[in-house]
Order: structure tokens, then sequence, then C-alpha cells
């Protein structure tokens, strides 16, 4: 059985997001679909018990894949889940170079391989900072999220 990690912030879940899921799901017998608080990216819109609860709800059609939390190296819960592989989404090149130094740090580390699934260039132009931004200011973003993502991302934005 081949389990895979794929790790994010998530902050939201977003349709670029789920059709990596749901390659990763296509291709391998388990995925494990991680959310962590990224320092690097700021102070997040949702909490990470509402991360987990949207993309809980955006991959329950997936019999395959699982929802965890983490707060560690994504090497030390790819070791502790047994993943044989790390899973990333490329959007772009420049998605590319930051991926790859991120890839071979892990590998280096720990061993565990990464494995990139490049993105369909209708989900490529998505970013869930993006996402945030278009909402605060009264745009429509339900096209680009799961529908319960929508909603949320409204209630967080609309008093």
């Amino acid at each position: 059985m081949t389990r895979v990690l794929y790790p994010g912030s998530f902050d939201p879940i977003h349709n670029g997001h789920l059709e990596i899921v749901e390659t990763a799901a296509r291709l391998f017998d388990h995925v494990v679909v991680a959310a962590m608080r990224n320092p690097q990216k700021g102070e997040p819109l949702f909490s990470l018990d509402e991360r987990r609860e949207m993309l809980e709800e955006a991959v329950a059609h997936l019999d395959n894949v699982t929802v965890t939390m983490f707060s560690s190296l994504v090497v030390d819960l790819a070791q502790e889940l047994r993943a044989d592989f790390i899973v990333k989404g490329l959007r772009a090149v420049s998605d590319f170079e930051s991926e790859l130094q991120m890839a071979q740090m892990n590998h280096k580390i720990s061993g565990v391989d990464t494995l990139f699934i490049p993105s369909a260039s209708g989900n490529s132009f998505l970013a869930s900072k993006l996402l945030r931004e278009i909402t605060r200011f009264g745009g429509d973003v339900t096209a680009m999220v799961p529908p319960a993502v929508a909603k949320r991302l409204q209630e967080k934005y609309v008093p």
C-alpha cells in the first residue's frame, strides 16, 4: 500500500488544492492531507480546527483520503505516518523553484522523497491569499473553492 502526505497551510483549501488531492487519490492507495500553521505566511484567517473541518468536508467524497493537523517538520510527520512520499502541487515555475529546494532539503534530512503534481491551467492561478483578499472586498470566489469554504469565507468577512 502506497501512502502519501500532502501538507500545506490550506487557509483556506481551494479548487487547486482539491485537484491535487483528487489526483493523488487516483494515483495512490492512501492520501493524508495535513494542515499546518505556517509562520512564514503571517496570521491565518482560519484556525486549525476550522481548516480541518473544511478539509474534511472537501474530501468527504474520497474514501482513501484522511485529514490531520501538525505543528512539526513535514518530514517528521511523514515518518510518523510511514508515508512513502510527500506530494506537492505546482502552479507555476516559481512554485517549482521553492518546492524543489524544500524537497531536496527534506530528502537530505530524512530520506523521504517528494513528488510534484502540476495543477491544470484552470486552477494554476488560485492562491488562498488572493481568495481571502477578493472575499474581503466583496468579490465572489464561489467558483474557485468548495461550497463550504465559500460559505465560511463569507461569514468571516460579512458582518
